[in-house]
């Protein structure tokens, strides 16, 4: 609650004859040149100026913004709301359950623990795509869904009627950032605070990265980590500094044949070149008016791909029109228009506000394009596509091989093979190969091991056979709310799939295809239009209402492929609408991974091969005989719009909306349980009581220096939060299925980490255990080659073997050895994890150092008290002679006692008794990461949670 008002902000606008409480920017000066999202901002502070976490000297600090200079003004933003999903949810819900025992413990009131802003979770991270193809399956996955997850969602329910303010979207409904452009968000959010109404912008942070998709309705949010969620939920302000924001102008329209992921992907590529870390993104001019909401909102919800903060579009008639579209009701509607209007935040593309960066697109010049295999922003031209793919695999399979000379045959898999093209491809100095082509070499190398993987032929259960080879396409999948919540590029897919069965196409037999629309909204419109039929035509049955496929939840491919390709070691690829592609992500069955719109799903599982130019290789042939490509079945702009302006109406989004937290008969007959405290099952593989204030006491443990620590890992550039977060299957004899096992749980009934994160104990033992995860230090037992894998060496034990890094992380802490980790550029990129912070610290680390972190992991890390620091500038842990085998020690830590943060701190790499011969001590300053005071109190009282707990008892 605003106790001060030092500009005199506080005013009222009326809109259809009520009164409403605003707090007016254009008291402040300077207000009128700042871009979009500082104006929101700017109004945050005003309306939350107490004196001292939000004082004058920040409000106007934020209206003389220099956009030239660095960030150094910290600010305290309190967001609107928060929105989670279930899988970083129920972390979150575990902790206020928790924090709730532990209130009473320090002698507090339990129901103390509430959250103090309106929480919303949508349950969609859990089902699985375990049935495809048959109309059976949604129904199916939904009661498998339900057998794997019921302890979860039983203690859901109880948080739903335990704690105010809380409000639980059922299983099988959508995907939480569909479910918040398309319901939940306001725009402007009314809210009666002691007894009078006060309208003020709808802002809000999520437990996931993509809560930037709200962005391309004018709210704005970005994804934090469930640990930053929950304080904001107990009423403490996001700390931050006040960004530099990079303007980006879009002019022209959109050309046939281009769809908005086109758009994205080309921006998102442009981005990530331009560099916009840390700082939100604007788009502005006047191609804004001529972007349509849902392609904002694809935009909008890519910007944790190209690393901003926020990518904002601000509020104009376009915004309006989607809010009537979506059922909002017209008084809303109008306070949206009223309210933007009265603050400066609808958008006139004659005002250009001033930016600190400027970049500018013109939307003709877009081209179809596809993204891969293992980057978001790593964009090729549809065109390009079938050469690169041939470069990529040739880089992935040519390490380490000599030449041979072979035999090539005709793959089904592979339509565009193309024999007696000449190719050199150079392994290293002195070495290369030569074979017919490169499909051909391709085809015969696979995992570095050339020659090993020949064509497979495979049999299906039906009799069927087929030959699998590399390059094969063998999950197609429209999923992720990126672009099932966008109507032109998902009736795009069912045009194309129409068009398709027309010429008598079929899908490719070694190919699952998935279909995970966003909200029921989408399946309403498919099935009014018919396209649901010709989806389904072609193996596109509708899975689940949930993110699927884009976080892994893909389930087995077909068996005979799955087969085929682990018995053979083939290089396969997925295609999916969806917007992460990281190695190990998406199945661990497939190497590469491609992102590309809805019809280009469709057509990539017509073709079943990356080994596929659209332009040149026909997708099969008609009833009359003749070769059928890609753009005689690709829909025009009028087709799609046609089939949009008689299928989608503002009837379909209040029927679908008006029960959207209610659920179905499943979810309310879960047994529920009672009262202000959860009663934890001891014997729960789900849920646990978190360990996070165990013996904790209201005193403050000094923060010390760390001494003696043993180096956990040594990584390269690019460690996402999905290399260290537990996701994914638990695979069989990992720490976590030891675990499991001994809890009496069936390997079949493992489940996903994501399922179990309310449980620590799988948790800790999932962290840093990505099939992909390559960490150097395991070279030297292993004759100079990098398993990949959770592992580690263990010092603790003679010879320092390698060992899985939960494994050794116990032997660690048994003897009280702290531990740190080397990283590289990037560290911590990717989606808001709060286990990989959570795992991080629960393992034993107590620092991190890199060459550069990305945002939210380097926030989580203080979060968790673990303190993030930076090799001196140019430097890495190989350039300064590090190989993980030290005795670590860091000095001028201590100085956080005295209420101040050191900018660097020393320390000091000692060789120990696994060190090679002659190896020296290696003494450097690193740069402290902890960049605000609000972040130095986290660290000083241990983490986040710890000092909310303080605080409020």
């Amino acid at each position: 609650m605003s106790t001060v008002d030092s500009f005199g902000a506080k005013s009222t606008l009326t809109v259809g004859g009520t009164d409403y409480e605003i707090y007016r920017v254009d008291t402040v000066a300077g207000y009128e040149k700042l871009p979009f999202s500082l104006k929101v901002l700017l109004e945050n502070l005003l309306r939350t100026e107490d004196g001292a976490n939000v004082t004058k000297a920040q409000i106007e600090a934020l209206g003389s913004w220099d956009p030239d200079a660095e960030p150094d003004t910290e600010i305290q933003f309190t967001p609107t709301r928060v929105v989670m999903q279930d899988f970083t949810g129920v972390p979150c819900i575990v902790d206020l359950a928790t924090m709730r025992e532990a209130v009473t413990d320090l002698g507090g009131d339990p129901n103390r623990i509430n959250p103090l802003s309106p929480a919303e979770m949508v349950i969609d991270h859990s089902v699985i795509a375990d049935l495809f193809g048959r109309p059976d399956a949604i129904e199916r996955n939904v009661e498998i869904e339900y057998q794997r997850n019921g302890e979860r969602y039983q203690f859901l329910r109880w948080g739903q009627t335990a704690f105010d303010d809380f409000k639980v979207v059922p299983p099988g409904t959508g995907i939480v950032h569909q479910v918040n452009i398309e319901h939940l968000a306001k725009v402007v959010y009314d809210r009666a605070v002691d007894g009078v109404l006060r309208a003020y912008p709808d802002t809000c942070v999520g437990t996931d990265s993509h809560t930037t998709m709200v962005n391309g309705l004018g709210v704005l949010g970005w994804g934090v980590g469930g640990i930053e969620a929950e304080a904001a939920m107990l009423g403490q302000p996001v700390s931050m500094l006040i960004p530099r924001v990079v303007g980006f102008k879009l002019t022209g329209e959109i050309p046939a044949g281009v769809t908005a992921t086109d758009v994205v992907l080309t921006i998102t590529e442009m981005l990530r070149q331009h560099g916009v870390v840390g700082k939100f993104v604007e788009f502005y001019g006047a191609g804004v008016a001529s972007v349509p909401l849902a392609n904002r909102a694809t935009i909008g919800n890519m910007s944790p791909e190209f690393g901003s903060t926020a990518a904002m579009f601000p509020i104009d008639d376009v915004t309006l029109d989607y809010l009537r579209l979506t059922g909002r009701d017209e008084h809303a509607v109008e306070l949206v228009e009223q309210y933007a209007k009265a603050q400066g935040l609808w958008h006139d593309a004659d005002k250009e506000p001033s930016y600190s960066e400027y970049m500018e697109l013109d939307l003709s010049t877009v081209v179809p394009s596809i993204a891969g295999p293992k980057r978001p922003q790593d964009r090729i031209l549809l065109a390009e596509a079938k050469t690169q793919f041939e470069k990529d695999i040739l880089n992935y399979a040519c390490a380490n091989e000599v030449p041979v000379e072979v035999e090539g045959t005709f793959p089904a898999s592979d339509p565009g093979y193309a024999p007696g093209v000449e190719h050199e491809h150079v392994l290293g100095e002195g070495v290369s190969c030569q074979h017919e082509s490169a499909h051909q070499h391709s085809m015969l190398a696979s995992s570095g091991d050339h020659g090993a993987s020949n064509p497979v032929k495979v049999t299906t259960p039906e009799g069927q056979d087929y030959i699998l080879d590399n390059g094969a396409v063998t999950l197609a999948a429209i999923t992720s709310c990126t672009n099932t919540s966008n109507p032109s590029v998902m009736i795009a897919a069912g045009l194309l799939a129409r068009k398709a069965r027309n010429k008598g196409l079929k899908q490719m037999p070694w190919v699952k295809t998935t279909l995970g629309p966003g909200s029921k909204v989408v399946t309403d419109y498919y099935e009014k239009s018919g396209l649901d039929k010709d989806l389904e035509g072609l193996g596109f049955y509708t899975v689940g209402y949930g993110c699927t496929i884009c976080i892994g939840n893909s389930g087995p491919l077909i068996e005979e492929v799955s087969k085929a390709i682990n018995e053979n070691d083939l290089a396969v690829a997925a295609v999916l609408s969806g917007n992460r592609n990281f190695e190990g992500r998406i199945s661990p069955d497939v190497k590469m991974n491609y992102l590309a719109s809805p019809p280009l799903v469709v057509a990539y599982a017509l073709a079943g091969s990356m080994h596929f130019d659209f332009d040149t290789d026909p997708l099969g042939k008609d009833a009359e005989g003749n070769d059928v490509f890609l753009k005689d079945i690709w829909p025009s702009p009028d087709e799609v719009q046609e089939i949009i302006d008689s299928s989608i109406s503002r009837d379909q989004f209040i029927k679908q909306y008006a029960t959207v937290f209610d659920g179905d008969e499943r979810w309310t007959s879960l047994p529920t349980p009672e009262g202000p405290i959860f009663e934890w099952d001891a014997d729960s593989t789900y849920v646990r009581k978190a360990p996070y204030f165990d013996a904790m006491s209201m005193e403050l443990t000094p923060v010390s220096d760390i001494q003696g620590a043993r180096v956990m890992a040594t990584l390269g550039d690019s460690v996402t939060t999905d290399h260290i977060s537990p996701a994914g299957n638990i695979k069989a004899g990992t720490p976590a299925a030891q675990y499991l096992t001994e809890h009496g749980v069936a390997q079949k009934d493992f489940n996903s980490y994501g399922s179990r994160r309310g449980n620590h104990e799988v948790m800790i033992r999932g962290t840093f255990a990505n099939i992909r995860l390559k960490n150097e230090l395991v070279a030297a037992v292993n004759d100079g080659h990098v398993v990949e894998g959770g592992f580690t060496r263990d010092f603790t034990q003679p010879g320092g073997p390698q060992s899985y890094i939960f494994d050794a992380s116990q032997n660690y802490q048994a003897q009280g050895t702290p531990l740190v980790v080397f990283g590289g550029k990037e560290y911590g990129s990717g989606s808001s994890r709060d286990w990989a912070a959570k795992g991080t610290s629960l393992l034993g680390v107590k620092a991190v150092i890199t060459e550069s972190f990305e945002r939210i992991h380097r926030s989580n890390l203080i979060g968790m008290g673990v303190v993030p620091l930076q090799f001196p500038e140019g430097h890495s842990w190989k350039s300064l002679g590090l190989d993980g085998t030290e005795i670590v020690s860091i000095e001028g830590l201590e100085e956080l006692n005295s209420g101040t943060t050191p900018t660097t701190v020393k320390v000091t790499a000692a060789p120990s008794e696994f060190s090679p011969e002659g190896k020296e001590t290696v003494v450097f300053d690193a740069k402290v990461r902890i960049d605000t005071p609000g972040e130095a109190d986290y660290y000083r009282n241990g983490g986040i949670l710890q000092y909310v707990l303080r605080s409020l008892v």
